[in-house]
């Protein structure tokens, strides 16, 4: 047996050892969503009798977690936003960090559970609570989600970075240009970062604009890369718009997936889908009081595609290509 076939059988015990000990100690709340692709998810809350706040973490376990890569990880709740996600994620982030090599998800678990606790004390009373913020129920812009079990996790590597030199007078937001389609309004925005204080600060700048802070969903997504580790730090936010910001992210990351699982030619045909870094993409959708179904999440993506052409993030698509393309369509038209 070699060492690297030794260490990846270690890592899978390690793995096996946890899931049993996490099955047992949790119950039903602990759910196996594809034990071939070691996909899990946990549902945790403040309380066992009447629980004000609850969420789901839902994890992909590398095959070399723990001895080397933290879980994949996503934190699920229509409750859970902005600087609330950010704080809950660096403490998961610094758990794993002060843990490296070790199994963290009982950590993680536990940490998560102390976060609704302190949320839930904190809290003067439920009544105080808009009635979105507790419930899951879905806008009524969302009875049209397409998603079908599309569920795209948010892959988040988690790292702790030092030097957060970056001033908010250092921040350069980028705003695309509005695109309308049935009264319902998109717009992108763009800023470089390289730390999640940056993303902090890019989030408090905009939202400092009456306008874009009382957009009806405000999505973002944003990857950092870690020269250091040679990795990625990167999270989304739906804000309300079910699976717009996975999906979002997915278009930022994705060529990096197809990277890894295609083979050259095809990489060629699909340079269009993105490996973007250290840079953060928001858009802003203005409802409009028309539903437009899958339409919604197509706008969305080409307000982000745009501006990170616009600012030279990624090539722009090739004009000649489009034109060929055409024509080909038009021949094959004609043949009908």
């Amino acid at each position: 047996m070699s060492a690297d076939s030794a260490v990846r059988d270690d890592n899978l015990q390690c793995q096996i050892d946890e899931i049993e000990a996490l099955s047992s100690i949790y119950g039903e709340e602990w759910c196996t969503i594809d034990e071939a692709a070691r996909v899990f998810c946990i549902k945790v809350s403040d309380g066992i009798d009447k629980p004000k706040w609850t969420l789901c973490l839902q994890v992909i376990l590398p095959p070399d977690y723990p001895g080397v890569s933290p879980p994949i990880y996503q934190l699920n709740s229509p409750w859970l936003r902005g600087a609330e996600r950010m704080e809950l994620s660096n403490s998961l982030e610094e758990i794993y960090a002060q843990n490296l090599g070790e199994s963290i998800l009982y950590m993680w678990v536990e940490r998560i559970r102390e976060f609704l606790v302190e949320k839930s004390q904190n809290t003067d009373s439920a009544e105080n609570l808009e009635p979105d913020q507790r419930t899951a129920e879905i806008s009524e812009d969302a009875e049209e989600d397409i998603a079908d079990g599309f569920h795209v996790l948010g892959p988040i590597q988690p790292l702790i970075l030092s030097d957060e030199l970056e001033d908010e007078e250092e921040l350069l937001i980028k705003h695309g240009e509005p695109f309308t389609d049935r009264r319902s309004t998109f717009q992108a925005h763009l800023a470089p970062v390289v730390t999640t204080k940056q993303v902090k600060l890019v989030l408090n700048k905009l939202y400092e604009n009456k306008k874009i802070a009382n957009a009806t969903h405000n999505i973002y997504a944003y990857r950092i890369y870690c020269e250091d580790k040679q990795t990625f730090l990167q999270d989304c936010e739906d804000d309300g718009e079910t699976a717009a910001g996975g999906r979002l992210l997915h278009l930022l990351q994705a060529f990096n997936t197809f990277q890894k699982n295609l083979g050259q030619r095809q990489i060629r045909a699909s340079n269009e889908i993105l490996d973007v870094r250290n840079v953060m993409v928001i858009v802003s959708r203005w409802f409009g009081g028309i539903l437009l179904g899958p339409d919604r999440f197509k706008h969305i993506n080409n307000c982000a595609r745009n501006i990170l052409m616009d600012e030279c993030y990624i090539d722009p698509v090739d004009d000649s290509a489009k034109s060929a393309d055409k024509k080909k369509k038009q021949r094959g038209r004609r043949g009908k």
